[in-house]
């Protein structure tokens, strides 16, 4: 069982997208802070990035924003957090986000969002950590991914038990409870 007191969320940061992405960021920020967990995340105030550290603020929780400088704009940069870091880097703030958080939560998003996704999930399967992975599958937004992940499977480019370390629901509060039940799989160190 997971012991988890801190998640980072990787999300999308456009505004230009559905509501109900936003109701979906604004419900994953609520659960987080409901459960008296940390939500650490990329620090910006657009889009699902933004809706998910307002909820969980405006929920009573404690939200930790890792911002490249690049990205340390008045446009870009929430000023209302618990705490904002600013790191020099995408690599760093990966990585900074990485030591902070005890599990990790995809929401719908682009690019950046599958990047973190798939290095947390990379690190997972070659032992680097051993926290929960989920993929918040917003009304089918993921199914596309998750149908390629099991044809990568089946093709033999994933072996079963690192497909399995993608939990996957299709509510916050189904995810979370995921999360809290996660078992790492102790399989033998990567390439032994």
């Amino acid at each position: 069982m997971a012991d988890i007191r801190s998640v980072c969320v990787y999300s999308g940061s456009s505004d230009h997208v559905p509501a109900t992405y936003f109701d979906a960021a604004r419900w994953m920020g609520r659960a987080i802070a409901s459960r008296g967990w940390r939500l650490v995340y990329g620090g910006g105030s657009t889009g699902l990035m933004g809706a998910v550290a307002d909820a969980a603020l405006e929920a009573g929780g404690e939200v930790i924003g890792v911002i490249p400088e690049h990205f340390y704009t008045p446009q870009l940069a929430h000023t209302g957090l618990t705490r904002l870091e600013v790191v020099p880097d995408m690599h760093t703030r990966k990585a900074r986000m990485a030591e902070l958080a005890d599990a990790f939560v995809a929401l719908p998003g682009g690019l950046g969002t599958l990047e973190e996704l798939f290095e947390a999930l990379t690190w997972a399967q070659i032992g680097l950590h051993h926290k929960p992975v989920g993929l918040l599958n917003w009304r089918g937004f993921y199914d596309a991914l998750l149908a390629f992940l099991d044809r990568a499977t089946q093709d033999g480019f994933l072996y079963q038990r690192h497909r399995d370390l993608l939990l996957v629901a299709e509510t916050p509060e189904s995810l979370l409870d995921a999360l809290m039940t996660f078992e790492h799989p102790r399989v033998p160190k990567w390439g032994a």
